[in-house]
């Protein structure tokens, strides 16, 4: 067909198939991020890129692929790693993958909540460290969440499966972020709509859920640490770098609050050191979306986009 399509890492069978069928494919033979050097000579003469969250489609990737770029689909939902402008400005057309992983991410924020709240991560610890234990009434206690409030900061859909979930578990919902929901939304959740600071000083567990961006970068920095209630845990799901992690670990450590739960990091794979030593911080490596069936659709959701835009189609999922 004559169109090459370069997918940076492994994805799902089904969408390589998809992709396939496509053009001339090109695989990374690497299980892992490729260089800045190895993705550029990747994508030379490239018609699509496939790219996942660790790949940094700027100008200077688009300089190395060539004006025949047609479309960039990218294997998530957030987008930090994107200059989507500069793909606009060239006419490339830029796609992503939300709605597919919603339900997935709310498991695993929520597990994180009955993981921090309940301790059962340290729990797990003691056991396998062989550590002498005998139940009694004051041993391990954690906290409850029945009528307990949750402040979700970003009720896009991953929020709202959140708050869901929270409703069946008998908490009461409070939200933040810069739009307001539909009121059908609000209704059917029974969420509260307040300010960051009536949110942070009011809930008993802060979820995160709002895009990273120059804006929330660093939101949940020392600060909006020390507003935070002493008994409240912070759980973070979105991106790492909306965390100050140097800040979570000094108020983690000192009792500013009571715990916390964190599935992204601001240096994946790295973790800042001050977190790794203590008990009350879940620490889980990106499995926000790690299920079989949802990595599937993801990748096929990626597939379908790319194929449509070299087919001179509208993509399933466009952002520009």
């Amino acid at each position: 067909m004559g169109r090459r399509i370069v997918v940076t890492r492994r994805i799902p069978e089904p969408a390589l198939d998809l992709l396939a069928g496509g053009g001339e494919m090109w695989l990374s033979p690497h299980d892992r991020p490729l260089s800045v050097e190895e993705l550029h000579e990747a994508v030379a003469g490239a018609d699509a890129v496939v790219t996942l969250l660790h790949d940094r489609v700027d100008d200077v990737l688009l300089d190395a692929a060539g004006p025949q770029l047609k479309v960039v689909a990218n294997v998530a939902v957030g987008y930090d790693n994107v200059d989507v402008p500069a793909l606009t400005a060239r006419g490339v057309r830029f796609t992503n993958t939300p709605g597919v992983l919603t339900e997935a991410t709310a498991d695993i924020a929520f597990a994180l909540i009955l993981m921090t709240t309940r301790r059962l991560a340290e729990g797990e610890r003691l056991i396998r460290a062989g550590t002498p234990w005998n139940w009694s009434m004051f041993f391990m206690l954690g906290s409850g969440i029945q009528a307990k409030t949750l402040g979700i900061v970003g009720l896009g859909q991953i929020g709202q499966a959140t708050a869901r979930r929270a409703r069946a578990f008998g908490m009461d919902v409070i939200y933040s972020g810069r739009r307001r929901a539909d009121e059908a939304v609000e209704r059917d959740l029974a969420a509260r709509h307040v300010s960051l600071d009536e949110l942070l000083t009011t809930a008993d567990v802060v979820s995160l859920h709002c895009p990273l961006s120059a804006d929330t970068r660093h939101l949940i920095d020392a600060a909006r640490l020390g507003q935070m209630k002493p008994t409240a845990h912070l759980v973070n799901t979105t991106r790492g770098p909306v965390v100050d992690e140097a800040a979570l670990a000094d108020a983690l450590r000192d009792g500013v609050i009571a715990g916390a739960g964190l599935d992204v990091f601001e240096r994946e794979p790295l973790v800042h050191e001050g977190l790794l030593g203590l008990d009350n911080v879940v620490l889980i490596p990106h499995l926000g979306s790690a299920t079989i069936e949802t990595r599937t659709a993801m990748g096929v959701l990626a597939a379908r986009n790319a194929v449509a835009v070299l087919d001179g189609h509208e993509p399933p999922t466009p952002v520009n």
